[in-house]
């Protein structure tokens, strides 16, 4: 399962939370600092790794 940060707007903390791809569009994880709601979904760079040698 994929993990994605968030960032609350009230507290400013950000946190990780993983969840199914099909439950992201409607996942909004509460802040675990704060309890708020008003998270906001932080796009992440990631790094494919395969099999095959360079």
């Amino acid at each position: 399962m994929p993990t994605y940060q968030y960032r609350c707007e009230k507290c400013g903390e950000t946190f990780e939370h993983i969840e199914h791809l099909a439950e992201h569009e409607k996942a909004h994880p509460p802040c675990p600092k704060c309890g708020s709601e008003q998270v906001q979904h932080v796009p992440t760079p990631f790094v494919a790794q395969t099999s095959r040698k360079s």
